[in-house]
């Protein structure tokens, strides 16, 4: 089957949803607000997923996205200047690992959904 696809957004869940918008936004992502609940986030080439005001635990909790980046030690780097661990209750940021597949580094957002950036070989 071809699924001729042009995207895929995920939804993910909030504890605070007003501290989640910011932390995004921090993060370099641009919001639209869609409705009170509700929000789509995007990047500057299209890459977006939905913040909603909805918080289950064991599903936040079990939440991972990996997002493919052009050089992931350039955005360690810029992802330690914005100080989120500082700004932001319960962030975590994991240094750069070298796999046999590439790179990666890991942001835990303010409500303990684990992000991955990663950078595979060529």
């Amino acid at each position: 089957m071809n699924h001729n696809a042009k995207s895929i957004r995920p939804f993910i869940g909030a504890k605070d949803f007003e501290v989640s918008r910011m932390f995004y936004r921090d993060l370099g992502f641009e919001e639209t607000v869609l409705s009170p609940d509700l929000s789509v986030f995007k990047t500057d080439n299209g890459i977006a997923f939905y913040l909603q005001k909805a918080y289950v635990k064991d599903w936040v909790d079990n939440t991972m996205l990996f997002m493919e980046v052009e050089n992931v030690d350039v955005f360690w780097k810029n992802l330690n200047e914005l100080n989120l661990t500082t700004k932001y209750e319960g962030v975590r940021l994991v240094p750069v690992r070298t796999m046999e597949w590439g790179k990666e580094c890991f942001v835990h957002d303010p409500s303990g959904i684990l992000w991955h950036f990663g950078e595979f070989f060529s």
